[in-house]
């Protein structure tokens, strides 16, 4: 495919064009995924995940300009709300980072969810594997800002930083939520703050007691992403537990990487065979059915996937 060809080149309008493809599962879309697959896998990506509010756009901007300076080609992912009206992404994410937009080395797309949940859009596995077939060293993904249950970047990323405020919350405010258990960095955000003294003294007695995983990240880092303060250091200490990461390590998040995006590929491919085989009008008739309580949807779901089991 020329357009698969140009974008392995590092053509930046190729690749734009390629996500937009991606994104809106144009039929070929699959051809142009099967073109780039055995140019994939050589990126690092990192995660970057925390509630609404955490400043986690402004820190990715601040970790872009280093990265660059360090003579790497930087691709970033901001998975964005989607809008009520038009099913698009919001663009705040990227609002804040336009001072990179004239950048040659750094490719920034925002995507939205679309109503998939865990923080990702559905199609973000496959623009990952775009931006690294175009040639991208490092990709930064930053999830959008849900809450508790952001835990889907885990599966996608080498490393992931969870960012937390002074104002997070008391302590089991912080540990019942799922995104504090995949954390590799803990950065401490608005550490400008009066309250990020005591909020720092909290969360490494907790990660000293072992949290909920029994694993201790090696520090909580501190940045004040508004000002640049404390995003250096950051990513030193990002470059460092990269480094850290014994081949065996790497080898199963990759694998971990291929499983997540291999089941994300067959669900959806059932599921379109099934809504395929399973025509509108005879869906509604089920859902009526069921709102008559003459059956369960449990019952019904088996009959239509015994019925289909060709499919």
């Amino acid at each position: 495919m020329k357009i698969a060809q140009e974008l392995l080149r590092g053509d930046t309008r190729a690749l734009a064009r390629a996500i937009t493809l991606v994104e809106n599962r144009h039929p070929t879309s699959q051809d142009l995924l099967r073109a780039v697959f055995p140019h994939t896998g050589r990126s690092v990506v990192v995660g970057i995940t925390g509630a609404p509010g955490s400043g986690k756009s402004t820190l990715v901007d601040g970790l872009a300009g280093l990265i660059t300076q360090s003579g790497k080609n930087l691709g970033i992912v901001a998975v964005d709300p989607s809008s009520p009206f038009t099913g698009g992404a919001v663009l705040g994410d990227r609002i804040r980072m336009m001072r990179h937009s004239a950048d040659p080395s750094v490719f920034i797309r925002s995507m939205a969810t679309r109503g998939y949940l865990g923080g990702l859009a559905r199609a973000t596995g496959d623009v990952v594997a775009l931006l690294e077939a175009a040639g991208k060293d490092l990709v930064l993904v930053e999830t959008v800002g849900v809450g508790q249950d952001e835990v889907e970047v885990v599966r996608l990323a080498e490393l992931v930083l969870v960012i937390l405020t002074p104002d997070a919350g008391d302590d089991v405010q912080i540990f019942k939520a799922g995104i504090m258990e995949i954390a590799d960095i803990f950065v401490l955000n608005k550490a400008d703050s009066p309250d990020s003294g005591t909020m720092e003294r909290r969360l490494n007695a907790l990660l000293d007691s072992g949290g909920q995983r029994g694993v201790i990240p090696p520090l909580v880092m501190k940045t004040v992403a508004t000002s640049g303060e404390g995003i250096e250091a950051l990513w030193e200490e990002m470059q460092r537990s990269l480094r850290s990461q014994s081949p065996e390590e790497r080898e199963q998040r990759q694998r971990r990487r291929i499983s997540w995006r291999f089941k994300m590929i067959l669900r959806e491919k059932i599921a379109e065979r099934l809504t395929d085989a399973l025509p509108a009008a005879e869906f509604e008739t089920l859902v009526d059915r069921i709102c008559r309580r003459e059956v369960d949807p449990y019952t019904l779901a088996d009959r239509v996937l015994r019925e289909n089991r060709e499919v």
